[in-house]
């Protein structure tokens, strides 16, 4: 994370700005209820709103951080205490994942120490600007700073919540075309769009992205690798139809719909994924000698269906035919131990095909176009009008909603 400024270097910065630009307006003329010609001066200026969100959120992060610094520092020394009490040898698997949790407390430790000091930064920066003139940069990263701090104390509040056994690891986005036709296809491209416009939003770690395309040239399915921690908890509540429903061209006053299924999967990025299957229960295709007679180039798309459930994923982002068919073969794992899980079934073999297919036909959420835009999210019951904004990744409200309704 990159070192904030210094207080001096704050200083220097707020007497650089020339003097005419400056309305000298100094701390004990600003009184500490905000009325007077101290909040006008603020006003006048466009600054009284960001200074109530720098001491909102420099009072949030001083009330909570100091508590779940308290509870992380105290699991940190719990997990410290067991592994100086076992042999790292005895047990290694388990060994790894003391080593796992303790590294991740220390983690989070540092992350909490480093927010409470941009909640000072951002307190200190308030009070130079104000001590010396009201300095509109000097507001600027004092704003900036609170607001880092506010968001990552609601990514730490949010992942807390998420506690089942695959919540930690990261996520793939699998966005496919429910029917042929260039209205789905183009759709589904829209929806994909919308998610990696979300994760570069995030600052998300995004590894692999892959698309195939369909014989129109659109897109038929794509495919996101999210690598950074928790994702797979926090966007499970993504997956399901996403279905478009917007005004028909032929007959006014009617309106069409067309569908996209969304899947998302855990990414193991430092585990296998642990579920039996039977080579005699996979459809590989193309197979190994017909990928050599089509003379393809390297990075040729791979498909692997589980057959008793009929449920199948592809691979075509990498670069030879066999890192495309172990990709696929571990996004169809995850599939069938996700699934498995729900259903509560031990093997694969057990999942039937109508299960598969009352699954992937859930409706998770409604877009209309038209008139009157709405987006209506099923799961929570949440709907928003601002369609635009919600294609263009803003879908924390849905995100943070299913996150609370799983609870």
């Amino acid at each position: 994370m990159a070192a904030a400024a210094s207080p001096a270097t704050c200083a220097r910065a707020s007497a650089s700005v020339p003097r005419a630009g400056r309305l000298a307006v100094r701390v004990a003329a600003l009184p500490a209820d905000g009325r007077g010609d101290g909040a006008a001066a603020y006003k006048e200026l466009g600054l009284y709103s960001w200074k109530k969100r720098i001491e909102d959120a420099v009072n949030r992060v001083e009330i909570s951080a100091s508590s779940a610094l308290e509870l992380e520092e105290a699991k940190r020394i719990k997990q410290e205490e067991v592994l100086r009490s076992r042999n790292l040898w005895d047990n290694p698997a388990k060994s790894h994942e003391t080593l796992s949790a303790l590294a991740d407390a220390i983690r989070v430790v540092d992350h909490l120490k480093d927010l409470r000091y941009k909640a000072e930064e951002a307190k200190l920066i308030s009070q130079l600007a104000e001590m010396d003139v009201i300095n509109r940069e000097l507001f600027k990263q004092a704003y900036k700073s609170s607001i880092d701090a506010s968001e990552y104390l609601d990514r730490y509040q949010m992942y807390k919540l998420l506690k089942g056994p695959y919540d930690k690891e990261g996520a793939c986005i699998i966005v496919t075309a429910v029917s042929e036709g260039v209205a789905s296809e183009m759709w589904a491209e829209k929806l994909f769009g919308m998610y990696r416009s979300w994760a570069r939003k995030q600052g998300c770690k995004v590894g692999l992205i892959e698309k195939i395309a369909s014989t129109s040239g659109h897109l038929q399915s794509a495919a996101m690798e999210i690598e950074s921690e928790y994702m797979f908890g926090t966007l499970c509540g993504e997956k399901g139809l996403h279905r478009m429903i917007y005004s028909s061209l032929e007959s006014s006053g009617t309106y069409q719909a067309v569908s996209a299924r969304v899947d998302i999967i855990p990414l193991f990025l430092d585990r296998p994924v642990y579920i039996q299957l039977d080579d005699n229960d996979l459809k590989i295709s193309p197979s190994p000698d017909e990928h050599k007679k089509r003379d393809s180039r390297n990075g040729a798309s791979v498909r692997v269906q589980h057959i008793p459930s009929g449920l199948v994923a592809e691979s075509s982002g990498e670069r030879s035919y066999f890192a495309n068919k172990l990709k696929a073969t571990s996004r169809l794992k995850a599939k069938l131990l996700l699934i498995a899980r729900e259903l509560k079934v031990s093997e694969a073999k057990m999942i039937s095909k109508d299960a598969i297919e009352e699954m992937c036909n859930r409706e998770t959420r409604k877009y209309t176009f038209g008139p009157q835009k709405l987006v209506h999210d099923l799961n929570t019951g949440i709907q928003l009008s601002e369609l635009n904004s919600v294609l263009e990744g803003d879908i924390e409200p849905f995100i943070r909603g299913r996150i609370i309704s799983r609870q």
